[in-house]
């Protein structure tokens, strides 16, 4: 008799999972694109059919300890996705103008909405604060390739194509690190609310925190290994809210307008002095010698 492995009892998504994962790997290698900087954009969320929304998974302080808030992401019919100039995103155009580019509806999107509550739940003594919501991609299982991750390593930038209602959120980025409760952040950019817009943020200005706190030191973010994407309102303001969102994804292009650490959303204090070695002599110039001291 064959052995009870998990992998025969597997239903055909993790079939179907695991052919996707060797036909994106055989296109790497087919392709040679490990040997050079990819120009085309790497979708990650993509909000193009009415089941895509299913792929997140919706929190807030009523889902996770009885709170008030309401939170909810709903499908919202649209335009087939293309960037500013025209390119379908992760599509069989991408990086190919078309004609007539300019978008004359909204694209197919996802609507973040709901209402922030700071009320805090009866016969909870151990919840001092409350009123957030947000959502993230859900885990994209396991084929016979090991756990599902996105490498985003060659790309430089994230892309989120957004119309804001101005309210403060957050890009929320987990990796396979050491500490699972990690998660790097970035205060979500908008220039137009009430406008669809594309904003770009660098992944070297993302901050690694833990529970909402900065953590020390910040290191480089693991790249190599994203479990999951998302977007939180933790602002605590109460009323209503709403977001829409149509693409995220993983990009070279450089933004026209940068942004950097000091727009993270997040306060970093200045290290305190140590005394002598805060003295720091100027750089050595081209062709000087090093100065040796003893």
């Amino acid at each position: 008799m064959f052995a009870a492995t998990p992998i025969r009892f597997a239903g055909p998504g993790f079939w179907k999972r695991s052919i996707d994962e060797f036909r994106r790997q055989a296109n790497l290698a087919l392709t040679l694109q490990g040997l050079h900087r990819p120009s085309k954009a790497f979708p990650l969320i993509q909000f193009d059919t009415p089941d895509s929304v299913q792929r997140c998974k919706i929190m807030s302080d009523q889902t996770n300890f009885g709170g008030f808030s309401k939170a909810s992401l709903d499908y919202g019919h649209g335009a087939k996705h293309r960037d500013d100039e025209g390119r379908i995103i992760g599509g069989a155009g991408a990086g190919m103008a078309k004609e007539g580019a300019g978008e004359e509806e909204p694209p197919s999107h996802a609507v973040f909405k709901g209402s922030i509550s700071t009320e805090l739940p009866p016969n909870r003594n151990d919840v001092q604060r409350s009123g957030f919501a947000a959502f993230r991609t859900r885990d994209r299982g396991i084929s016979l390739f090991g756990k599902l991750l996105w490498d985003i390593d060659p790309y430089a930038y994230l892309a989120l194509r957004i119309k804001s209602d101005g309210r403060k959120y957050f890009v929320n980025i987990q990796t396979e690190s050491i500490v699972p409760t990690d998660i790097h952040q970035h205060l979500l950019p908008s220039y137009t609310p009430g406008q669809w817009e594309t904003v770009t943020i660098p992944f070297s200005a993302f901050v690694r925190t833990n529970y909402g706190m900065v953590v020390e030191p910040q290191k480089e973010m693991l790249r190599q290994k994203v479990r999951s994407i998302g977007v939180g309102l933790t602002d605590r303001v109460p009323g209503p809210f709403e977001l829409c969102i149509a693409d995220v994804y993983a990009t070279n292009r450089a933004p026209s307008r940068e942004v950097g650490r000091e727009e993270s959303g997040f306060e970093f204090e200045e290290p305190e002095k140590t005394g002598i070695m805060d003295e720091v002599g100027p750089r050595r110039r081209k062709g000087e010698p090093e100065r040796i001291l003893i």
